[in-house]
């Protein structure tokens, strides 16, 4: 399982400058060893509904929980927001990626065609929140 610190990065830093300077934005990760293992950003446009924009894991780190920690986390910080679901998109044949989505309760949505590329789909996956 993941032993690392999940790190909130905060607006004023030098890191990943761009991606917090959105509104309604943040971006925790992962360190082990002075190095960054893992990360994800999500971002809440509104009181109805938040996505997950990005969810990198390191190659020699992957298999090992960092992931799951930081889709957790992520999740945990939009649900302080109120927000009444999560979204994200996930390449359907990035089989790890979708077994940890479902593991977490994202359903299918729908599929989206050439997404990524021409030739490269995506799922629209979500997680709704009991918001009563």
């Amino acid at each position: 399982m993941a032993t690392g610190v999940i790190v909130e990065l905060q607006r004023n830093s030098p890191k990943w400058g761009d991606e917090l300077r959105k509104k309604n934005s943040g971006l925790l990760y992962i360190e082990l060893d002075g190095a960054v293992a893992g990360y994800v950003m999500y971002s809440w446009p509104s009181s109805l509904y938040a996505s997950i924009t990005k969810l990198a894991v390191k190659d020699s780190c992957r298999r090992q929980g960092y992931g799951e920690s930081l889709l957790q986390a992520a999740i945990q910080k939009c649900r302080t927001r109120n927000v009444g679901r999560i979204s994200l998109h996930v390449d359907p044949l990035r089989t790890p990626a979708m077994n940890l989505y479902n593991k977490l309760g994202f359903k299918v949505d729908n599929l989206i065609q050439g997404y990524y590329s021409s030739d490269r789909n995506a799922y629209r996956l979500y997680l709704d929140f009991d918001t009563n």
